[in-house]
């Protein structure tokens, strides 16, 4: 290929490549293309002018030789993916593309909302016009539908409820539409959003971590980084920070808990938490649960540990729905119980 011909970017390649095609190869490659793309490529093969066979003759050829430097095979994946659009599309375009097919599970638009998190995307929804709601909610799955029309406001759920209800079919044009904008502007921030602060990522490991782990990589990590140890610590929700519930709270959690998992777990925390649990329950109750924990003697500390974990995924489960507030404050309890 020439110096004049290498000038050419990755688009016109593309477009003079399309141009070359017959109608039936060129739709079925057009058909895999989103709305955008084949916008872009239509208005540079528009814009084309006159081509020299040469050039399209080079073009093929280099497409061969890229071919066969691979040995004769194509072997599809992300990284693969991301060379090939990188010489067609300048960054941003190859970003905005990489992230839709990294983004949540699913062939099309409405199998990816499906498996986003529905506070997520009830949180998007409430500002938006109920008649697009409409549209939206009732073309993903209704499991999924129902869970996010349990979180929206209740006026406004109604709202899009009798929307839904005498909505007429909808046309292609809209769907598009609707299409467009959530990729444009909702998969595109959940796609940033969803790359979570890695310290509250690894926070949530050391919560799933044994008592004994967790001491062993704490302890390594503060030899090595303080400020990364500290960070993970500030982040972390222990058995004990139970006492930042308030009375409501801790009465609730209660109510929904193993007592049998409440004991085990009350063996391996302090006299601040314990005291907590005791002074929420009727007299009755608190002693039989005093009876539980020495009934039980001498117990695993993996067991132990096991239990607390249970308990505070419930109490992290609560706190999501809203039917407990765990508090900011910062205090803790010094003595610890064997």
């Amino acid at each position: 290929m020439s110096k004049a011909e290498e000038k050419i970017n990755g688009t016109e390649k593309a477009a003079i490549f399309m141009l070359s095609l017959n109608k039936e190869r060129a739709t079925k490659i057009l058909e895999r293309l989103a709305e955008s793309e084949v916008r872009e490529l239509s208005h540079k093969m528009a814009t084309l002018g006159s081509v020299k066979s040469k050039l399209v003759e080079a073009i093929y050829g280099e497409f061969i030789q890229r071919f066969f430097k691979t040995g004769g095979t194509i072997t599809g994946g992300v990284e693969s993916t991301e060379r090939f659009l990188a010489s067609i599309f300048d960054e941003r375009k190859v970003r905005d593309i990489l992230s839709d097919i990294s983004g949540p599970a699913g062939r099309t638009m409405w199998d990816k909302l499906s498996n986003v998190n529905e506070d997520f995307l009830a949180n998007y929804l409430k500002n938006e016009n109920p008649q697009i709601v409409a549209v939206i909610l009732s073309k993903i799955r209704p499991a999924h539908s129902a869970r996010v029309f349990s979180m929206l406001p209740d006026e406004f759920a109604i709202e899009v409820v009798l929307r839904m209800l005498h909505m007429e079919s909808v046309s292609s044009e809209v769907l598009e539409n609707v299409e467009k904008t959530l990729r444009n502007e909702f998969m595109a921030n959940l796609s940033r959003t969803s790359q979570s602060n890695p310290y509250e990522h690894m926070a949530e490991v050391f919560n799933a971590f044994d008592r004994s782990t967790e001491s062993r990589f704490m302890t390594a990590l503060e030899q090595k980084n303080t400020e990364s140890a500290e960070k993970i610590r500030a982040l972390m929700f222990t058995f004990d920070d139970l006492i930042k519930l308030d009375a409501a709270g801790i009465q609730t959690l209660i109510r929904v808990i193993d007592k049998s998992k409440l004991a085990l777990a009350l063996k391996g925390t302090t006299d601040t938490v314990k005291e907590l649990f005791f002074k929420n329950m009727s007299e009755r109750a608190g002693k039989l649960l005093k009876e539980d924990m020495e009934s039980l003697g001498m117990v695993r500390l993996k067991a132990v540990d096991e239990a607390q974990q249970e308990i505070i995924n419930q109490t992290k489960e609560l706190a999501a729905k809203g039917e407990i507030t765990i508090s900011s404050g910062t205090e803790e309890a010094d003595e610890l119980v064997g």
